[in-house]
């Protein structure tokens, strides 16, 4: 994801407005964590999305209050039941939502989160399988 997208998204989930607004090339390529990259750390990390065939995956490491965000903003295909949940040492996941085309699935865990772990978002769909965001990490200093 380009740098400029990047921040637009940090931007949009920041104000609280909804992801439906911002273009498909926002999206990083793959339904998979991509191979770490030695760069350094910046704000921009703490935002990864994956397109899926029917919708969009992301994961947000939010600050003021600390908090981790998984949503998915389905585009087509039929109703899904899913999980959303994130993976850093362990894995945790939502209640069991409904999602049909057009809606945005939302969860949230307020939580501190330390700097330089790797956070995963990940969606779990009934009768799919697992799917996952590339990882997101939170800056240092």
């Amino acid at each position: 994801m380009n740098r400029r997208a990047t921040l637009t998204v940090a931007a949009c989930i920041a104000a609280g407005a909804s992801l439906l607004a911002a273009p498909a090339h926002a999206a990083e390529r793959g339904t998979s964590a991509q191979a770490p990259q030695n760069v350094s750390v910046m704000s921009s990390d703490r935002v990864k999305c994956t397109s899926l065939s029917n919708g969009q995956l992301c994961i947000s490491l939010n600050t003021s209050p600390s908090r981790i965000e998984v949503f998915y903003t389905k585009s087509g295909g039929s109703t899904i039941k899913a999980n959303l949940g994130f993976r850093q040492n362990g894995t945790s996941w939502s209640p069991l939502k409904t999602i049909s085309t057009g809606e945005r699935a939302a969860a949230t865990w307020n939580m501190s989160y330390p700097c330089g772990k790797k956070y995963v978002g990940l969606i779990k769909v009934q009768g799919q399988g697992t799917f996952e965001t590339p990882a997101a990490t939170p800056p240092c200093g």
